[in-house]
């Protein structure tokens, strides 16, 4: 079986008592902890800044992993590698050169990734491929939770991991959007091996269980 991740998404959580939200996802088995930061610029809502990154790190082992949903993205990388980020992702839209800030997030001590939405082309992965820690498809469009997974993203993380493969390199393919326990099965079966998850985890009551279902639906690929 391949070895796959799930990645709660705290977008979900309750903010209230975020340390221990963190604390209970990874206690019932979450891999890495997903951390969405949106802008009301380049994505219309605002959300979590690396303060909030600084604040949770203590509490968890696990990567976090943040997708900045910013623009311009450069001066805030070094931030969130300072406030405890493992892994930075950013949208090629929001850099206005993308070599250089796959760069800069790596010369921070972070692994380096690009952010793909639902309408963006693949293009940009043709001259960075050797840069790269991790892929993240959408499959939504960035800006809001509970969102459901649009299904062309299946062909998408297809071709993503045809690249992947025939670059020869260890590089992540994580999905992000509506993902659920119905639908990881087909996600991991198109290459996907990282999973976002957002209200599918943090809006039930008991995290273990849904884990240990999308982990019993992954056994199956």
């Amino acid at each position: 079986m391949a070895n796959y991740r799930i990645a709660p998404s705290i977008l979900s959580a309750d903010f209230a008592r975020l340390g221990e939200e963190v604390r209970n996802v990874v206690t019932a088995g979450a891999d890495i902890i997903h951390f969405d930061v949106m802008d009301n610029h380049y994505v219309p809502n605002l959300t979590i800044g690396p303060l909030v990154c600084e604040a949770i790190r203590p509490h968890v082992q696990v990567p976090i992993d943040v997708h900045l949903m910013v623009k311009p993205v450069d001066r805030i990388i070094p931030d969130f590698a300072k406030a405890g980020a493992n892994i930075i992702t950013f949208h090629p839209e929001a850099s206005e050169h993308v070599d250089r800030t796959l760069q800069l997030i790596r010369d921070n001590g972070c692994k380096a990734g690009l952010v793909f939405n639902p309408a963006t082309p693949l293009h940009y992965l043709e001259h960075v491929m050797d840069k790269l820690d991790i892929i993240l498809l959408m499959s939504v469009n960035p800006g809001f939770g509970g969102q459901s997974f649009i299904p062309h993203t299946l062909k998408k993380i297809a071709a993503v991991r045809k690249l992947i493969d025939e670059s020869g390199r260890d590089i992540m393919l994580e999905v992000d959007g509506g993902i659920k326990i119905d639908n990881i099965e087909a996600a991991a079966r198109a290459g996907a091996d990282t999973f976002v998850a957002g209200s599918a985890i943090f809006g039930k009551p008991d995290y273990k269980a849904v884990i240990d279902a999308m982990r019993s639906e992954l056994a199956k690929v």
